[in-house]
């Protein structure tokens, strides 16, 4: 068994990606790996709240690692955006110590402080670093040969420095798919913004790059996409009708979380993986997964 504590974020918590933050549990479970969900957390900090009171955002990012460390267990995350936040802000405040100082006197002020000794961790590297794709292929109880797989890391997870895959060129969920017994794709964009938060004050150019990843991803004969990122999933498949009807389009590309995926090969009941929250259907997947055999 491999404890972590564990950090949910709004996203997964009440937000759009409730389905990453159920399938994220059941695998953990399915895997021997427990979270202990962080008690009284708080936001992150986000980046665009971080552009406009950096104080302020390193203030919440802290607040949530010093309660990390009355734990003194790794801090995990499933969200993109919360861990390249609290990554970030971990190794600045161990790196400024007047910042540090700064932050801890706002802190003071709810009896906390922070000390820069647990480490942020994606929810991805923890699975297949920690536990291992040995380890992933031997809970594999669905055939999902027939199954060929976009791998889609967005620009956040892979980016932190000193990250746990390479920038530019990641392969984690690669060998993921692989080890799932399903078929990974080429995906020369899988490392490419999808146009996050502009989505709002500038929709017609975060259809754009959306529409080039949705594009790229099904020229290369994807049957589905999978992501590491609530906010890369939500623009990938909730504005796939959107993208369609700007760029006279006709995706209907399933868009899932890689927890997801992973749960329909360990055969873990499709309710508890959140499938029905999906926008675009994903029936095509479901229907090429089979308990026959593990395909692998």
């Amino acid at each position: 068994m491999k404890y972590y504590t564990y950090y949910p974020g709004c996203s997964c918590e009440e937000g759009t990606a409730t389905a990453y933050g159920m399938s994220a549990l059941a695998v953990a479970k399915a895997l021997d790996v427990e979270l202990h969900e962080l008690e009284d957390w708080n936001c992150c900090g986000s980046s665009p709240y971080n552009s406009v009171d950096e104080l302020g955002s390193l203030c919440l990012a802290a607040r949530n690692l010093s309660l990390a460390e009355k734990k003194g267990l790794d801090v995990v995350t499933p969200c993109s955006s919360c861990y390249i936040m609290l990554d970030r802000v971990n190794h600045h405040l161990k790196e400024s110590p007047k910042v540090k100082a700064k932050v801890n006197e706002a802190l003071a002020a709810g009896g906390l402080e922070y000390n820069g000794t647990v480490k942020t961790r994606h929810i991805l590297d923890i699975f297949v670093n920690d536990v291992g794709y040995d380890a992933i292929k031997s809970k594999v109880k669905r055939n999902l040969s027939e199954l060929k797989v976009a791998p889609y890391y967005g620009c956040q997870v892979v980016r932190p420095g000193p990250g746990f895959d390479h920038p530019e060129n990641p392969q984690t969920m690669e060998r993921l798919i692989e080890s799932l017994g399903a078929k990974a794709t080429p995906f020369p964009l899988k490392a490419r913004c999808c146009g996050g938060s502009l989505v709002i004050p500038e929709e017609g150019v975060a259809l754009e790059l959306t529409y080039k990843l949705l594009e790229n991803a099904v020229s290369n004969g994807a049957e589905c996409i999978i992501t590491v990122c609530p906010l890369c999933q939500v623009n990938l498949d909730i504005y796939q009708g959107k993208v369609n009807k700007k760029f006279k389009s006709n995706f209907k590309i399933p868009v899932l979380f890689f927890t997801q995926l992973m749960g329909l090969a360990f055969g873990i009941d499709n309710k508890a993986l959140g499938f029905e929250k999906c926008v675009v259907s994903p029936d095509k997947v479901l229907a090429k997964s089979s308990t026959a055999g593990k395909g692998v």
